[in-house]
């Protein structure tokens, strides 16, 4: 997976290009455009299938009808990707209002664009079928080494069959087959995360009692119309957040490749959050602190505790090898020192092909990354100092596997038909260096002008 992504005109970003590393980094202060960047991300990869337009010929799909079966050659649908993918990022650019909820016009000048490498559809193999009822009314079948896919209609299905129905079905699997590859399956853990987890059962009563008020009422009610009046519209990523909580119960009964194939990592996320999280058989969600019998409840629990909840579940039950895992300040609520240990639980993470995306304002996350980095080279003092301070092999990372960028104002490139070039803020690349780590200008200063002010302070007198 390689993926570029332009940004322009959303919210303060003026102008923003970064590529994702299998750990990506924004750093900046408050108010430079940092979570623009991670939601708009976040709402492409959830929703891009939605978008992809592959011309998919009637007559096709008239033979699939009447002969129950086609083979669709893909070479077409490759050599067509690189435009259909901009059409899609420019009817994406025409949704941001929605993902931010913002109110209409609110991005009408906000352009998102993404790049992926080139695909090779000879290496996907595929076998599915689609099941709106009880037997499964669509088959297809792609072959590792072929470019073709083989679509077949059940003859068991004696109903009339929708032509559009089809004809979408046939386009989502082809664009799935095009671009599954490029982009990845993504979980995000927004900054309200905190607040999501105390409301998660109010957020459902909310829902019962609207409910209740449908049904017992006399008057007749357009249901629409008063879900969009009792509802306010929140961005998508926190919408997601929101539902993940609620479907919790659920959740909680599947098991991640984490969970099967490396539990250790599990056993460090409940040393940090000092706990385990259980949901009990009447479906109430609690927390069980460590060397204790007591079940506490979101609400009685630490606000670390709610703030690692739905990253604690991802690990734990929806994980998967090529995911892409977004967390809007990771460092909310934690101790510096479960921020040096949250660092390194990413570093694990990646090197389990789980890719990571973070904003933070955490000197120390950075920093502890810094030394990971630093930790992987072949030196016997280096292997002394990682004996010594319980470092483990499975945490170190090298630079190249990370991208780190500085939310700023800045020179932007020059724009067309302009003379010269503007200021404005973007995301500005840091310097990352093999032997000393990231280096981050504006944790130093703040730092370096907080020890000169105590110096001042000790010695000024003298």
């Amino acid at each position: 997976m390689n993926l570029k992504v332009r940004l322009r005109n959303l919210g303060i970003l003026k102008y923003a290009e970064f590529s994702l590393g299998d750990l990506t980094i924004i750093c900046g202060k408050n108010n430079t455009g940092k979570t623009y960047a991670a939601y708009a991300l976040y709402g492409f990869l959830k929703s891009w299938h939605n978008f992809i337009s592959f011309p998919i010929n009637n007559k096709q799909i008239q033979s699939l009808l009447v002969e129950g079966t086609i083979k669709l050659e893909l070479e077409q649908y490759f050599k067509a990707a690189a435009d259909v993918l901009t059409e899609t990022c420019q009817e994406y650019s025409n949704q941001l209002d929605r993902i931010f909820a913002a109110k209409p016009g609110r991005f009408r000048n906000s352009e998102f664009q993404i790049q992926t490498e080139a695909i090779d559809i000879y290496k996907t193999e595929l076998d599915g079928s689609i099941v709106p009822g009880q037997e499964p009314l669509l088959t297809f079948s792609k072959r590792k080494g072929s470019q073709e896919i083989i679509f077949t209609l059940s003859k068991k299905e004696e109903r009339e069959i929708d032509p559009i129905f089809l004809k979408n079905t046939i386009l989502q699997i082809v664009s799935r087959i095009i671009f599954a590859d490029a982009f990845p399956n993504t979980f995000i853990s927004s900054a309200e995360r905190t607040g999501v987890a105390i409301f998660r059962r109010e957020l459902n009563f909310a829902r019962n009692r609207l409910l209740e008020e449908m049904v017992q009422t006399d008057e007749k009610i357009d249901p629409l119309e008063l879900l969009f009046k009792v509802y306010q519209s929140y961005p998508q990523p926190i919408e997601d957040n929101a539902d993940f909580t609620r479907e919790l119960e659920d959740i909680a009964k599947r098991e991640s490749f984490i969970s099967k194939e490396h539990p250790d990592i599990l056993a460090e996320f409940a040393d940090i959050i000092g706990g385990d999280y259980i949901i009990t058989e009447n479906d109430q969600l609690d927390f069980i602190p460590t060397g204790s019998r007591i079940k506490l409840t979101m609400v009685e629990s630490s606000s670390a505790v709610r703030s690692l909840l739905d990253i604690g579940f991802y690990l734990r039950c929806l994980a998967k090898e090529g995911d892409l895992l977004i967390i809007d300040e990771p460092e909310l609520n934690l101790h510096p020192e479960n921020q040096r240990r949250i660092a390194k639980l990413f570093a694990r993470l990646i090197n389990l092909k789980v890719k990571v995306f973070i904003t933070t304002h955490s000197d120390y996350i950075v920093k502890e990354l810094n030394t990971l980095i630093m930790l992987n080279k072949d030196r016997p003092h280096l292997k002394r100092i990682i004996e010594e301070n319980n470092y483990q092999n499975s945490e170190l990372i090298s630079a190249n596997q990370v991208k780190v960028y500085i939310a700023e104002k800045a020179l932007l490139p020059l724009e067309e038909g302009r003379k010269k070039r503007s200021r404005g803020y973007t995301l500005v690349p840091a310097e990352i260096h093999p032997e000393y780590g990231i280096k981050v200008s504006s944790f130093d200063e703040t730092i370096e002008d907080m020890n000169r002010i105590q110096q001042d302070i000790v010695w000024g007198s003298e």
